[in-house]
């Protein structure tokens, strides 16, 4: 049995000591530690394999000893930039007034600029979130004060407990569970570890986390308003394209009275996008549903659970039944992508899907050796396509879909139009290669794979739906 310890440790000599004899004693094995001081002081995550009774008498002994995190605390820690003049004493009475609040100082940043004054700025640890507001009243009496948000500062102000705080803040903003706030810190530090191990700042990790979250709460509710197109392929059939802001589009295809969608988008839209849904085509909740999956990535699989049935090639299937066996899938395999991943399902409401609802109606090519190579047909109303499935650049699984007979082509993530993204497709768009270092598995084979489905397209115009932004028109002469 393997689990992860979020632990609260005291910041003494000894502390991961006494952790590690608890562990120790019990015939447990450390399998990862992360502590970073410069981040958080008290924070250090264990991940450790034993039977169920150990880590169950682990459970009870750290608790004991009062090791285990415990997010019930208010406390926060708030920055604030004071302007001071910049003459002898005058952060005195500023001083004196934190004392006066009984507020511990955390951080503190100032030099002088050349001007009369000087910007000094001060983390402070506030137990009871109440007292700011009387606080900023008596301060704006001394001086002008301005609050920073953490993420504008270039370097950490809160050693102490800045990991509570920081998943308190996006639990917060997209109303978690005490599961899932479990689950994000745990991957909130897996993804800093990784990412400082490959030399990068963890505070930029941090800070992408954040928007990300950000991004995904903007586009809730009244605010999702996806770009939605309509594209006539034959007299009996169309295509309603929806892009979101935020993961996937869905292709809608309407086929002689038939709906068959491709690719599904975040969990977190699944109320919004029936919503949609529903709007453009009437008959959408009464009439049987189908789903091809481009690929078994998070944000194109958000709603497969409302579909009657699921196309997707042997490889997506085998990733997406390891997930409903409570397995890594495919990305999470990747140790670079896994922490991302894990955000993502948390952020996004992910489920894995029942394999039953899964059809594999093309050749299993476990071993495929072209960038792109040609599995199946697969009909649709009075479309005929053939499928062709990717070496595995972007994610292994992945399958491209191409119309000879109506030049047209679904791609996935394999090959988008960049140039047909939206501002705020774009800015979500820049946020996963931060944290996973690429979205693509192996970037040279994505691009091969690229130029393979160009290649594939005969003369003649063609509309290419990628699986983000707008539809390419595409001639090859």
């Amino acid at each position: 049995m393997k689990k992860t310890y979020a632990t609260s440790m005291p910041n003494h000599i000894g502390a991961f000591l006494k952790a590690s004899k608890c562990f120790a004693t019990l015939g447990i094995n450390i399998t990862r530690v992360s502590y970073d001081k410069s981040v958080d002081s008290h924070m250090l995550f264990l991940d450790v394999e034993g039977t169920e009774e150990q880590i169950r008498k682990a459970d009870a002994e750290l608790e004991k000893i009062g090791y285990l995190q415990n997010n019930a605390s208010n406390s926060s820690i708030v920055l604030i930039e004071f302007c001071l003049k910049d003459v002898p004493g005058s952060v005195t009475d500023i001083l004196e007034l934190i004392n006066a609040f009984n507020f511990n100082i955390s951080y503190i940043n100032s030099q002088e600029n050349g001007t009369d004054y000087q910007l000094f700025k001060m983390g402070l640890h506030i137990e009871d979130p109440g007292q700011i507001t009387a606080f900023l009243e008596q301060a704006e009496k001394l001086c002008k004060v301005r609050i920073i948000d953490y993420n504008s500062s270039e370097r950490t102000y809160d050693n102490s407990i800045f990991y509570t705080a920081y998943v308190r803040g996006l639990a917060q903003m997209l109303d978690l569970t005490e599961d899932q706030k479990q689950g994000l810190l745990v991957a909130s530090n897996l993804a800093m570890q990784t990412l400082d191990e490959q030399g990068l700042s963890p505070y930029r990790t941090f800070d992408s986390i954040s928007k990300f979250a950000e991004l995904l709460a903007k586009s809730k509710g009244d605010r999702f308003v996806p770009r939605v197109t309509a594209h006539a392929i034959t007299e009996n059939t169309e295509v309603i394209l929806i892009e979101p802001a935020c993961g996937s589009n869905t292709a809608v295809i309407k086929s002689f009275g038939k709906i068959l969608c491709i690719d599904s988008g975040y969990a977190c839209y699944a109320d919004e996008m029936r919503h949609i849904l529903c709007s453009v085509i009437p008959e959408f909740d009464t009439t049987s549903k189908s789903l091809l999956l481009t690929h078994a990535d998070v944000d194109h699989c958000g709603m497969m659970n409302e579909f009657d049935e699921v196309f997707v090639s042997h490889n997506s299937a085998r990733s997406l039944t390891c997930e409903a066996q409570n397995k890594n899938g495919f990305r999470e395999q990747n140790p670079l992508h896994r922490p991302y991943i894990n955000i993502c399902k948390i952020l996004t409401s992910y489920a894995a899907i029942d394999p039953q609802k899964l059809r594999t109606p093309w050749t299993d090519n476990a071993a495929l050796k072209e960038p792109l190579t040609q599995i199946g047909f697969f009909d649709f109303g009075d479309l005929h396509f053939e499928v062709y499935e990717g070496k595995g650049g972007h994610l292994p699984g992945e399958v491209v879909l191409i119309d000879y007979n109506n030049n047209i082509a679904f791609t996935g993530d394999v090959y988008i139009n960049t140039h047909g993204l939206t501002a705020e497709q774009a800015e979500y768009n820049q946020y996963a290669p931060i944290l996973m270092t690429s979205v693509d598995t192996d970037t040279k084979l994505c691009s091969d794979e690229r130029k393979a489905i160009l290649r594939r397209l005969g003369v003649g115009n063609w509309k290419i739906f990628g699986a983000h932004g707008a539809p390419k028109d595409y001639c090859v002469k």
